[in-house]
């Protein structure tokens, strides 16, 4: 069973606690038929939790050494410089082996253990600016929900962690069981890592409305050829208003969204029926497997066939470290 670990620091905040205790911390055995994670609570002797709480862990920082997941939440003094002895304890995670994700500014965490440098990160909008300034060595995208870079993740503030976790989850365990897992949270079961942070809110509310018609009948048709001309005509909008109005709303193009949905769904296919990967391709609006494989590289760096072999069945031995 692969363990999951969440480091405290003092006066962490509470909501950044959220996602990973709920994510990772409930027992979802009854979704995958074949465990969870085993999660860990780690920080110092009575941490404080916001201004309201104070954690009674039962694990140290030595504990997160020996984890197969370490996820460091927003570390929140003044100056967001972190203890040190968490640096260290992250760091040893990661030489160790460890998978090592932060959730808005724990990401100061991971710069600070030298995880970061030469890699993109993210974290919370409001202190993109001063994570770039402070550690040069970390290309720093201000305008993602979250980064992945293997064995090193971070997300932005807030809600973003959650789009991390289920991240992880979809990794670790298919795209049904992450999205059974979203679907018990009562939230989208999947944002794309690349939309952004901050959308403003400029489009009035009967725009935001209209997009759903299209957006229902777009994935009641993902076996046909779609236009994005097609979806503005289902929205009743221009092309251009469409555009404007698909990317204040979910932060991508019309085309990019369509072609996330039918990657989405053949990730379903794949894990829950025996269809060719032809017939999948079809069945999803890609026509042919030349293109099912070039998208899947393209957005999950795998293959179909290797997707298959490690998601599908209804049981599996046990989620990747």
């Amino acid at each position: 069973m692969s363990v999951v670990a969440l480091a405290l620091s003092d006066t962490v905040p509470l909501f950044e606690l959220g996602a990973p205790c709920t994510i990772f911390g409930a027992d979802r055995s009854d979704i995958t038929e074949a465990g969870w994670y085993e999660f860990r609570v780690c920080g110092p002797p009575n941490v404080r939790v916001d201004q309201w709480f104070r954690a009674a862990t039962e694990f140290g920082y030595d504990e997160l050494v020996t984890a197969d997941t370490v996820v460091v939440p927003a570390c929140h003094d003044a100056d967001m410089r972190p203890p040190r002895d968490l640096v260290d304890a992250v760091r040893a995670a990661y030489d160790r082996g460890a998978r090592v994700l932060s959730i808005c500014t724990g990401a100061f965490v991971l710069a600070e253990a030298g995880l970061l440098d030469g890699r993109r990160a993210t974290t919370h909008w409001l202190h993109t600016a001063t994570l770039a300034r402070r550690y040069p060595r970390v290309t720093v995208d201000a305008n993602v929900l979250y980064v992945d870079e293997d064995r090193v993740l971070t997300s932005a503030g807030k809600a973003a962690g959650i789009d991390l976790c289920l991240h992880v989850v979809r990794r670790d365990w298919g795209a049904t069981v992450a999205n059974e897992v979203a679907r018990r949270l009562v939230t989208a079961p999947h944002r794309a890592g690349g939309q952004a942070q901050y959308i403003e809110p400029a489009v009035p509310k009967q725009s935001y409305d209209e997009l759903a018609p299209a957006m229902d009948w777009a994935l009641r048709h993902l076996d046909e050829p779609i236009t994005v001309e097609q979806l503005a005509r289902q929205a009743n909008l221009g092309v251009r208003t469409l555009n404007r109005h698909f990317r204040s709303r979910v932060g991508t193009n019309p085309l990019k969204w369509l072609q996330d949905q039918r990657v989405r769904k053949a990730q379903q296919l794949l894990e829950q029926t025996d269809l060719g990967i032809d017939t999948v391709a079809r069945e999803v609006g890609f026509g042919t497997a030349v293109a099912l494989r070039r998208h899947f590289r393209q957005r999950l760096d795998t293959t179909p066939d290797a997707y298959r072999r490690a998601f599908s069945g209804a049981t599996r031995e046990g989620a990747r470290g």
